[in-house]
């Protein structure tokens, strides 16, 4: 399987990081033209773990995005589906307790972390309504979910400029740095597809999560939605 379909079967889309995971770093900095470093920066702060606090990192691939919690003295599970980007991110750093989980059905007790992230992985949940329920769930009230996904730049200018450069710009950029090219062609079709920004922060709601807000980056390429327990 080198690429999944739009109605992400959870064994499609996995195999398909399991392709990639090995380069998925270095090209994330490439597509995203060096951007994917500043909205890390933004979820770091968005998340704000502090020494002692417990932070699930879902969907955390390689663990790359967990290491700004690590650094701010949090205990930190980076849990995610696909068994090959935990291989890889367990050799790259050894002592953290990588988790294999379903964002659907996640391996944790109810009211276990103080805050939940995931970056770049909701789109890619079979139920993203199930994915927020279940964060909502592991959550201890009080706590708090980040969400950084790519979503719909607002001006509409830039919006067709950018859906040009999905749509026929990465393939060939991803055929020159990526292992798996045509697992890019996917993300570039999921993310036309993505619910709008007020679309999400309605999605959380009905989750269960208050004070939901968001923020866009980059002309809103990428929004940063908050919610607390």
């Amino acid at each position: 399987m080198t690429r999944a379909s739009l109605d992400k079967q959870p064994r499609e889309v996995a195999s398909m990081f399991d392709a990639v995971a090995e380069k998925y770093d270095l090209t994330n900095d490439v597509l995203s033209l060096g951007q994917a470093r500043l909205w890390r920066k933004e979820v770091a702060k968005a998340v704000d773990a502090r020494p002692a606090q417990k932070v699930l990192d879902l969907a955390a691939g390689t663990a790359t995005s967990s290491q700004p919690f690590v650094q701010a003295g949090a205990y930190v599970v980076p849990c995610d589906f696909s068994l090959g980007m935990l291989r890889v991110g367990k050799q790259r750093h050894p002592w953290m307790p990588f988790t294999a989980g379903d964002g659907t059905k996640l391996p944790f007790k109810d009211d276990t972390f103080d805050a939940v992230t995931i970056s770049f992985g909701l789109r890619n949940i079979q139920d993203t309504g199930q994915a927020l329920r279940e964060l909502y769930r592991v959550t201890k009230p009080g706590g708090r979910v980040v969400i950084c996904e790519f979503s719909h730049p607002t001006l509409a200018p830039f919006r067709t400029v950018y859906t040009e450069y999905l749509m026929r710009a990465l393939p060939p950029v991803a055929r020159a740095v990526s292992s798996n090219p045509d697992a890019y062609v996917y993300l570039a079709e999921s993310i036309r597809a993505w619910p709008t920004q007020p679309e999400l922060a309605a999605l959380l709601q009905e989750a269960g999560w208050g004070k939901v807000a968001w923020r866009d980056l980059t002309g809103g390429i990428v929004a940063l939605h908050r919610g607390t327990k």
